[in-house]
């Protein structure tokens, strides 16, 4: 499709459009997706992160993209780079985050799709290192993680997270640009 910004062999990554709000509100109101989040969002919630992830592009001409399967135009969620300031011993720093509707899980599409915006980080942004980070217990963000070649760097208690104390610690993981282009020869 034409509007895609970058793809990978079965996704393509776009910017946010306003037909969207929708299907990702679907998506973010779904509590398994939004297990290890403090609470599913509502529509206007949605809205408002969807206007947000619209900035950040304008300002660093990367964001959480928009991802479709490339063969239906199907949205399936977001994968992609923020810019993230909460305070922390590794911050500021860029993170690769990823929000799949379940019926994407178990697809390799986060992988997939990470591989493809870890390589945009380090080959078109020419950045240094990406980290990532999800609670302890999301054990399928953090197999992603391992799967694209991050290291767990540690784990920290996120400052966003105060008032949810059993989503507050939090792993944090790290690839920095000579490991990411070791791996390339295995991907």
């Amino acid at each position: 499709m034409e509007d895609y910004l970058f793809t990978s062999e079965r996704l393509g990554f776009r910017e946010w459009k306003n037909k969207d709000l929708t299907e990702f509100a679907k998506l973010n109101a779904n509590k398994k997706v939004m297990e290890h989040f403090p609470e599913p969002l509502t529509y206007n919630e949605t809205k408002d992160f969807i206007a947000r992830l619209k900035i950040h592009y304008k300002k660093h001409q990367y964001c959480y993209f928009a991802t479709e399967l490339k063969e239906t135009g199907e949205f399936i969620g977001f994968i992609g780079l923020a810019y993230q300031t909460y305070p922390s011993s590794f911050t500021p720093a860029v993170d690769i985050g990823w929000r799949l509707k379940q019926s994407a899980w178990e697809n390799g599409y986060a992988t997939e799709g990470a591989k493809c915006c870890l390589a945009l980080a380090f080959n078109t942004f020419h950045l240094n290192k990406v980290i990532a980070t999800c609670t302890v217990d999301n054990v399928n963000s953090e197999n992603v993680m391992k799967k694209i070649g991050m290291t767990k760097k540690g784990t920290f208690n996120h400052p966003y997270l105060k008032a949810y104390p059993t989503l507050q610690t939090c792993n944090c993981y790290a690839i920095n640009k000579d490991e990411f282009l070791s791996l390339l020869q295995t991907y």
